[in-house]
């Protein structure tokens, strides 16, 4: 979850299937998923000896991307001009002529590979699986041995939609919140941005699971966009932007505004900033203004 390239559920459920264990078959699985027919009724299909008449074949040795075609056509001495014809043809979804098959056959290609090309509709090119590898990776690395500073670029750069309420609450909110989703999603009736806070949540409740945990958001230290990693390197402070129906401009206008100078009471918040009465109050209920008075006035006796 939250990896680029393997976090989709088609992604997720290919790794249950194959469970890779070489860089080389995440870039296979990266093709397999990009591909159109080349999964689903073809090589997931001959990878669990679902075709009938034809044998069980090991997931190193199907067809992953198009490059594949002509390297392995070449290794069974198939001419490499005609090797890069037929990779071209099968690639695009032409299938396999009845001369190229007969050549085929000729040097030794097994019939379930012909059968696998004659599926294809579309190949992915190994170099772009190879790029959405290495970037996942890249990533990957952070989500393992850096994970705050992953969590907290995931969810200021890639979630879009949140709970902030759950998150700061911890486990079980978060936990209480996905089931709730996740029964409106079985129903068919939740809403699009209930669906992106579900994603969020995944992770959110990953990130919790792992020893992190958020703090709400507050009116002195908290960004507009960014979650902020603090000083013990285990907590993520919700930014101003995260709030539902709070966008980019009105998250800006409370940081802008407390860099000209401190906020002295909540109806300095409210006067200084573009907050309407509906997010003031939403926020004095959280908690996001603790610590200030509600008016600047003081009086005289």
């Amino acid at each position: 979850t939250g990896l680029p390239e393997f976090g989709t559920s088609l992604t997720k459920d290919m790794l249950k299937d194959i469970k890779p264990t070489t860089v080389d078959e995440l870039l296979k699985i990266s093709g397999l998923s990009h591909g159109t027919d080349v999964w689903a009724g073809n090589a997931k299909d001959f990878m669990l000896g679902r075709k009938q008449g034809y044998p069980k074949i090991p997931f190193p040795e199907l067809i992953g991307c198009r490059d594949d075609i002509m390297v392995y056509l070449i290794s069974k001495n198939v001419p490499a001009k005609d090797a890069f014809n037929i990779m071209e043809k099968v690639r695009k979804g032409k299938g396999v002529s009845k001369e190229y098959e007969q050549l085929m056959l000729k040097y030794g290609v097994p019939k379930w590979y012909i059968e696998s090309c004659k599926l294809i509709k579309y190949m992915f090119p190994k170099a772009h699986a190879t790029a959405y590898v290495i970037m996942a990776l890249r990533i990957g690395w952070f989500k393992v041995y850096r994970p705050i500073y992953y969590y907290a670029g995931y969810f200021s750069r890639r979630a879009n939609a949140f709970d902030v309420e759950a998150m700061a609450s911890g486990f079980e909110a978060i936990k209480a919140r996905l089931v709730d989703i996740d029964n409106k999603i079985k129903a068919h009736s939740a809403t699009v941005k209930e669906e992106d806070t579900y994603q969020a949540l995944l992770l959110a409740i990953e990130m919790v699971s792992r020893g992190m945990k958020f703090k709400q958001m507050n009116i002195n230290d908290s960004e507009a966009i960014n979650f902020k990693v603090l000083e013990d390197k285990k907590t993520l402070l919700i930014p101003f932007g995260a709030l539902d129906s709070l966008g980019a401009s009105i998250a800006n206008s409370i940081v802008d505004a407390r860099k000209e100078h401190p906020f002295t009471s909540k109806k300095d918040v409210l006067r200084r900033t573009k907050l309407n009465a509906t997010q003031f109050e939403r926020m004095n209920g959280m908690g996001v203004f603790e610590g200030l008075p509600e008016d600047d006035q003081i009086g005289l006796f």
